[in-house]
């Protein structure tokens, strides 16, 4: 036909473009194959500190930064690193920094009123339910890992499946089969998972909750691909929630303006904010009284 003559160039060029899409070997590092995917959809959902919380919170702060002056070297590190941990578990539920016992009966109603970010997660949750979707929800703490799974089974009476570092790889998989029924028996999995559980498939999940964050963007995208991948057929919500007022606005604003210090971030976990002298821990970590106040107050259930 007239393709082979030797000059018609534009239409073996045309036949090229058309057959192109069929001859594609799809791999998911391809760039090109981010547009068969749904979108993505990231927002912060800011929280509130219970009071509970903000007078915890301010205790540690002093007795972090006391502690930090007196040490150099290597031991400052370590009282800075210890101090970070303890805010952020803080931050999380205070049963969680007080290492108060996981025993499931104790995790009721009165459990999640004592913590804003649970007072929100039940609330986002309650709503995503609803509407028949599944989340996946991330923590980068086995022990708030149970006491989620826990306080969702309570609060939804569905199962909430739970994956840890602990779970053997055939319960693993059964976990996640179980999860990728979607038959709303178990609509919320709850994952603490070094390195975000990378190379599971979780695309019955069109809502990922980023409970407390890793500071470190990569990771934190590896974990949201979990949902966000090949075989995914609807829009993911990406829900990252940060306290207000806390170390954990004050970092995720710096991460967001890619500030130098925080450019040293990526990679290192949070290594960089040992380094930070004390009066800029101070700015960091210090409890901003304002912020409470306007950090929109989570109806008690």
């Amino acid at each position: 036909g007239p393709i082979e003559r030797e000059h018609d160039e534009s239409k073996r060029r045309r036949l090229r473009a058309l057959i192109r899409p069929f001859l594609l070997r799809r791999v998911k590092s391809d760039p090109a194959i981010e547009i068969d995917l749904p979108e993505k959809i990231e927002t912060r959902e800011h929280c509130s500190l219970t009071l509970e919380q903000a007078s915890l919170y301010e205790q540690t702060v002093e007795r972090m930064l006391a502690g930090v002056d007196a040490a150099t070297g290597q031991q400052r590190r370590g009282v800075i690193l210890a101090g970070l941990t303890r805010l952020k578990q803080i931050c999380n539920h205070p049963a969680q920094a007080l290492s108060e016992p996981v025993a499931s009966a104790r995790i009721d109603a009165g459990f999640a009123q004592r913590s804003g970010k649970c007072l929100r997660l039940l609330e986002m949750l309650e709503e995503a339910l609803e509407e028949g979707d599944q989340a996946i929800v991330f923590t980068q703490f086995r022990v708030m890992a149970e006491m989620l799974a826990a306080l969702l089974c309570r609060r939804f009476d569905r199962d909430a499946l739970l994956l840890h570092g602990g779970v053997s790889r055939a319960q693993r998989q059964r976990v996640i089969d179980r999860f990728q029924r979607r038959d709303g028996s178990a609509p919320v999995l709850v994952l603490s998972l070094k390195a975000g559980g990378v190379g599971m498939n979780l695309t019955a999940a069109n809502h990922v909750f980023h409970f407390d964050r890793w500071w470190n963007p990569a990771v934190e995208s590896q974990a949201t691909d979990r949902a966000h991948r090949i075989g995914q057929t609807r829009t993911v919500q990406v829900h990252k929630f940060v306290v207000a007022g806390t170390l954990e606005e004050r970092i995720d604003e710096m991460l967001e303006e890619k500030t130098d210090l925080a450019r040293s971030v990526v990679g290192s976990g949070e290594q960089w904010l040992t380094e930070l002298s004390t009066q800029e821990l101070r700015d960091v970590l210090t409890l901003r009284r304002e912020a409470l106040d306007e950090a929109p107050a989570v109806e008690a259930a």
